[in-house]
């Protein structure tokens, strides 16, 4: 990824109350379901940090998250990078109300460009990462754990 390219964006629609979907991407408990099952804490307070190890098949990437902003059930910022790798970015989550249903948008926004010579750092990785963050694995566990 480069801050030449255009950000990554994926919006996803759910049928519940923002509440919900706020918990469901702020709340430690729950973020270890459908997002990383190894974050050792989180919470949407700025100023919080946390690392933790994800294993590719080639190599390791320590992620290193720091939270920049947070306005309850509206916005959380991350700054996202990675320990022992150049590049750096910030991943705005926003939710709003949208015809009686809740909206999330995500976008990522590189701020210092990532080595893309790495496959997991090109733009179509962090696009495949992305949706299937949000539009598969957040999307299944609210189904599976809201809906009836």
């Amino acid at each position: 990824m480069k801050t030449t390219q255009p950000n990554v964006i994926v919006i996803q629609t759910f049928h519940l109350p923002k509440a919900v979907v706020w918990k469901a991407i702020t709340n430690h408990n729950h973020m270890v379901e459908w997002f990383f099952h190894n974050i050792p804490d989180f919470k949407a307070e700025v100023g919080f940090k946390t690392a933790f190890n994800v294993k590719a098949p080639s190599r390791d990437f320590m992620h290193l998250w720091e939270i920049k902003e947070v306005l309850p059930e509206e916005k959380i910022v991350y700054n996202w990078k990675y320990k022992g790798f150049e590049g750096d970015s910030f991943v705005i989550f926003k939710l709003k109300e949208a015809d009686g249903n809740s909206q999330l948008t995500v976008t990522t926004k590189v701020v210092k460009d990532f080595d893309d010579t790495i496959p997991e750092f090109k733009r179509e990785s962090c696009e495949q990462g992305w949706n299937y963050f949000i539009k598969d694995s957040l999307v299944s566990y609210l189904e599976e754990n809201y809906n009836s």
